[in-house]
């Protein structure tokens, strides 16, 4: 902290400098005996420490893209119709995205929608009018992933283009379908062949790639901590680095068709340090090879699971925050969820509102004119070594798996060894929901009962293709293959015949923010918003804090709170006046809310009174010394910061609603 160099500014020197003991002296008298560590030192899903102040970093590590400059703004292209997915996606493209992410129907990042496309005919009408060869394209890793990659490759041929002068990620992810799905197509030898087939294929058309994708959404989606995200995603990427040189290919051919999709997700700081922890690791793994390091591709896409469906306009904050940290990590390319993508196939307007999230960071913000901007800050450096630190444990632990075929990441999901790991994270993380000890803004705290509906398209989900029948073309090379989609084959022509596969537990795909809105869709069912009724005691100002905070509890659950200025009467509760509002209201359930001083006072009273006009009786705090007696006067449960809100949510719901 402290520092004998010279300033730059010299008139700074008349001023003492800063040292840390100065700085925790002067904390110290701030919290006034608080504990430090409760009150100012936090810790992340993987145990690390979020300190609240740390010192500059001394030699900081440089995690650097390929390609200074400007990120890629990427949009999707998933309606299941190619006319209506054409219009959003020359309307993303108009509107300053230059990158499609192309999700055929059954990828697991198009949930439940995506392009259904299964000839070159159909693939050609969805991108008429876009110029591939001014664009990039990218595949979001589906099921026939193969088959997609030739489709586009076929499509390539039609319209005439030299595959060298496009840019195009085939994003083949056999691993993070089996764990998305729980199944394989074909034995991972097998799998590993028809990889190494496709791309020399590719590769001898003169694309450039990358073509296998290690995508870390599956992971993060079924509840896992950047540590553990990081780790599943190198295991992923090693796993390919070996199958590929099983084939014959060099361990730098191999490199050089991977690339890397990543999630950004809302906690900024640890979304900067993921991603640059990720390049450095990378490195790591590349240097243990015998190679020389190559910076790895990263596309980010901004977490799924952070989504709500409740006061929806609030993910436009979290795409915002998830975007920024993305950007300042150091991401080639970006993607924003549309902020109604929670609730259905998001229209040109979540779509236009989405890129230009991206559009204002970069042109407004210019926050791409700074190569690594986190590099040498305290905070950012500090918590980049931390993630390198889990990320490489998590790594090791998965390459521990039974040596042998498979091996490595895709034994870990065979054996459902990754899946355990991830439900005790998943677990942990839930219950810090339903406490509300990670808040989720609009739905477990300040949630609007009165919020407006938004628009989404109306378009039903597409079901996953479940054909398994080998078709005609199934033995043709992969060149030949492209030709025949060419000559307007289809896909269902060209699938493998069935064969004994992998099988293992899916990974969920959940969203946060979902206990709770199961609750308020229960709520919202019912022919009368089911109602409690805040008894508050004493004057406004005594009892305002705890009202306020039974409200914001109860609306979390779909339950109306409704609260005025109170029953107070020459100092005291008037409890006729309290008693007769209760009757009028209708509700069931009564919460009293006042202060410390007033339930010592008069809660046993008001309570009392409450349960012989019908109510069942909560109280908002913690009851502290007046526990028994409250008990005995008739309070049946107490609310306060921490409870498991679902569980009591569910409770006041059933008492609601009897």
């Amino acid at each position: 902290m402290t520092s004998t160099a010279p300033s730059d500014l010299p008139y700074l020197d008349a001023f003492a400098a800063a040292s840390h003991d100065a700085w925790r002296a002067a904390v110290d008298k701030v919290l006034k005996g608080a504990d430090f560590e409760k009150r100012l030192v936090g810790r992340s899903a993987d145990g690390i420490r979020i300190e609240p102040l740390y010192p500059a970093a001394s030699e900081p590590a440089r995690a650097l893209r390929a390609e200074a400059g400007r990120w890629h703004v990427a949009a999707r292209l998933d309606h299941p119709l190619a006319e209506a997915a054409r219009a959003l996606a020359l309307a993303d493209l108009e509107g300053g995205a230059d990158t499609l992410s192309i999700s055929f129907a059954g990828a697991p990042a198009a949930h439940g929608y995506g392009l259904a496309a299964d000839d070159v005919a159909t693939l050609d009408a969805a991108l008429h009018g876009v110029m591939l060869d001014l664009v990039q394209l990218r595949l979001d890793p589906a099921p026939q992933g193969r088959i997609n990659a030739l489709l586009l490759a076929a499509l390539v041929e039609k319209r005439g283009h030299a595959p060298g002068g496009l840019s195009i990620s085939f994003g083949l992810d056999p691993i993070g379908v089996f764990a998305s799905r729980g199944s394989l197509s074909a034995p991972w030898p097998e799998l590993g062949r028809r990889l190494a087939a496709t791309i020399r294929t590719l590769k001898e058309r003169g694309y450039a790639g990358p073509f296998v994708e290690a995508d870390s959404r599956p992971y993060h989606e079924a509840g896992a901590s950047e540590g553990q995200e990081l780790g599943a995603v190198m295991a992923t990427a090693v796993a390919y680095l070996r199958a590929l040189e099983a084939q014959g290919m060099s361990l730098a051919e191999a490199r050089d068709a991977i690339g890397f999709t990543l999630v950004a997700d809302t906690d900024a700081f640890l979304t900067v340090a993921k991603l640059r922890a990720a390049r450095l690791i990378w490195n790591r793994i590349q240097q243990a090879c015998g190679l020389t390091p190559e910076p790895a591709r990263i596309h980010a896409e901004t977490a799924w699971r952070a989504l709500t469906r409740r006061d929806p306009h609030v993910n436009l904050l979290r795409g915002t925050v998830a975007a920024f940290a993305a950007g300042i990590g150091g991401a080639d390319s970006i993607a924003v969820q549309p902020f109604t993508a929670a609730l259905g196939l998001a229209d040109a307007f979540a779509r236009r509102v989405a890129r230009n999230t991206q559009l204002i960071l970069l042109e407004e913000s210019n926050l791409w004119r700074v190569a690594d901007p986190a590099a040498g800050a305290g905070g950012f450096e500090a918590l980049t070594q931390a993630l390198c630190e889990k990320g490489w444990h998590a790594f090791q632990a998965i390459e521990r798996e039974p040596g042998g075929e498979p091996g490595g990441i895709v034994a870990a999901l065979a054996e459902g060894r990754l899946q355990q790991t991830l439900a005790a994270q998943r677990a942990a993380r839930t219950k810090a929901i339903a406490t509300r000890r990670e808040p989720i803004t609009g739905t477990s705290e300040f949630p609007n009962l009165r919020e407006e509906a938004v628009a989404v398209l109306d378009v039903a989900p597409v079901g996953p293709d479940l054909r398994h029948s080998q078709g005609s073309l199934a033995e043709r090379n992969q060149s030949e293959l492209i030709r025949c989609f060419v000559g307007g084959a289809g896909r269902a022509e060209a699938l493998a015949a069935p064969a004994a596969a992998l099988r293992a537990p899916a990974l969920p795909s959940l969203r946060l923010a979902a206990p709770f809105e199961a609750l308020r869709d229960k709520a919202d069912a019912q022919p009368r918003r089911p109602a409690v009724f805040l008894a508050t005691l004493g004057p406004i100002a005594d009892f305002t804090a705890r009202a306020g905070f039974a409200r914001n509890l109860f609306e979390a659950g779909g339950l109306a709170a409704p609260s005025g200025d109170g029953f107070a009467r020459d100092g005291t509760t008037d409890l006729d006046a309290l008693v007769g509002a209760f009757r009028a209201s209708g509700a069931k359930l009564a919460c009293l809310c006042g202060s410390d001083a007033a339930y010592a006072e008069e809660g046993a009273a008001a309570a009392e009174a409450l349960v012989r006009a019908g109510a069942t009786v909560w109280l908002a705090g913690r009851p502290g010394e007046s526990e028994a007696a409250l008990n005995k006067a008739g309070v049946a449960s107490f609310i306060f910061a921490g409870c498991d809100a679902i569980e009591t949510l569910t409770q006041a719901q059933a008492i609601a609603n009897t």
